[in-house]
């Protein structure tokens, strides 16, 4: 059963399946396409989608922590760590202790840092702006809402059953 309680329409049926009609297969294939392009202009920068992500959310303040990031982007913490440390090592990043908990070390952009993740978002503006040539605004609309579903049903699927 879905969130709402109802039954999930099939429209997926074994021995029917094709890859190129999944929408999985699909939505990994716009992702990768918008990634190398992202990458692709955001290499004048000297960065990786890998770096410039967690940047971009220091940045817009959602994450400060390497745990929050990692959950935040799903990546292992090992992955944030090495992205954080080529970002520290290029003078973008620095780490500070916590006043309140000496376990706990945040992430605070530099000048430079701040600078650098000023450029990401027009980039990305681009990107995504070009994936989306020929859409209507209400088809863009449609299609973040029917995104937004999937990710809650996907999120209702990992919820603990309602006692």
């Amino acid at each position: 059963m879905d969130q709402d309680d109802t039954p999930a329409t099939q429209f997926y049926v074994p021995g029917q399946y094709r890859p190129d009609q999944s929408v999985g297969f699909l939505m990994k294939r716009v992702m990768s396409s918008i990634l190398a392009q992202a990458d692709e202009r955001l290499a004048a920068l000297d960065l990786t989608h890998a770096q410039w992500l967690p940047l971009f959310k220091l940045a817009s303040k959602h994450c400060d922590t390497i745990a929050a990031l990692s959950r935040d982007l799903d990546l292992d913490p090992g992955a944030m760590t090495r992205s954080l440390d080529r970002l520290e090592a290029k003078g973008l990043v620095r780490r500070e202790r916590s006043t309140e908990d000496r376990r706990v070390i945040h992430l605070v952009l530099t000048e430079e840092g701040k600078k650098v993740a000023r450029k990401v978002p027009p980039v990305m503006a681009e990107v995504l702006n070009n994936h989306l040539r020929g859409f209507s605004e209400d088809e863009w609309k449609q299609l973040l809402a029917l995104l937004s579903r999937m990710v809650a049903n996907g999120d209702a699927m990992r919820e603990p059953p309602a006692a």
